[in-house]
């Protein structure tokens, strides 16, 4: 019999050691930089800039407005792949943050409560958050609106088709698992690790959610960021992000599919034409 060599005899002597306390957290720093350029801390960004545009291009901000939800083409059937590829794309920071999670064969979704373990649970408590946020929401965003600290959004420009209310929807599931993945469970779980304490991890993510609304004026951002300390401090408590999905499809569909189906007279009676 061959007798064994030194590396079959001590494998562990050509073992990667583990990395100190200070290079995990460089990595987990650049990861998170990484994650946050690739999907909302650029919208962020962007925003910032969308917004300087807006207080000095001339006319005021409540003579400007916005659409959230185009239409990409005259052609439906080109519309609707377009819509269809944003959304799916828009997706994939989703899956890398639920990756990185993943590491060291844990499962993410169990880890910030994206399950289906209590499913009637997550629904009510996410029907109850969509009301107490999305209701005086509306409120914040009439008077904002009022006072000029907002632009005029319109939820939806699509064109009338026998798929627009369900691409819509699809929109606003795709909205809340982008935000509440990413800026919530993930961006939190990582924090976290950083060892940064509970009401600074609170902020940073109120503060991102804000960032990336600043597009729509003022108001917007004030509204999200009292949206994302609320939903962060459910998570911090909770750890579970599923309510938040739920709450935030719920707000984005009554949004987006209502003011499709508004018709068009009252739209221009509403003013929000």
């Amino acid at each position: 019999m061959t007798a064994p060599t030194p590396a079959d005899a001590s494998p562990d002597a050509t073992a990667v050691p583990p990395p100190s306390p200070r290079a995990h957290r460089r990595r987990l720093t650049t990861e998170i930089w990484i994650v946050l350029g690739l999907s909302l801390g650029r919208s962020g960004l962007y925003a910032v800039v969308n917004l300087v545009d807006r207080l000095t291009a001339g006319p005021p901000l409540a003579d400007q407005s916005t659409t959230l939800n185009p239409s990409r083409s005259p052609r439906p059937w080109l519309d609707l792949t377009y819509q269809l590829l944003q959304i799916g794309f828009a997706l994939v920071p989703v899956a890398l943050a639920l990756y990185l999670l993943s590491a060291n064969g844990r499962s993410a979704v169990r880890r910030i409560g994206l399950d289906r373990t209590r499913p009637w649970r997550d629904l009510a408590v996410g029907a109850g958050l969509a009301a107490v946020i999305g209701i005086p929401g509306l409120g914040l965003y009439a008077v904002a609106r009022a006072l000029g600290l907002a632009v005029e959004v319109q939820a939806s420009a699509l064109n009338a088709a026998w798929w627009t209310v369900p691409v819509l929807v699809l929109a606003a599931l795709q909205n809340a698992l982008l935000e509440e993945v990413v800026v919530v469970g993930y961006l939190m779980e990582r924090l976290r690790e950083l060892r940064w304490s509970a009401p600074l991890i609170v902020v940073t993510s109120a503060l991102l959610r804000g960032s990336y609304h600043l597009y729509q004026g003022w108001g917007a951002f004030l509204g999200n960021a009292v949206m994302g300390l609320v939903f962060a401090e459910y998570y911090r408590r909770k750890r579970r992000v599923m309510p938040l999905v739920v709450a935030h499809t719920i707000m984005d569909v009554v949004v987006f599919v209502g003011y499709a189906l508004i018709p068009p007279e009252w739209v221009a009676a509403l003013g929000l034409d």
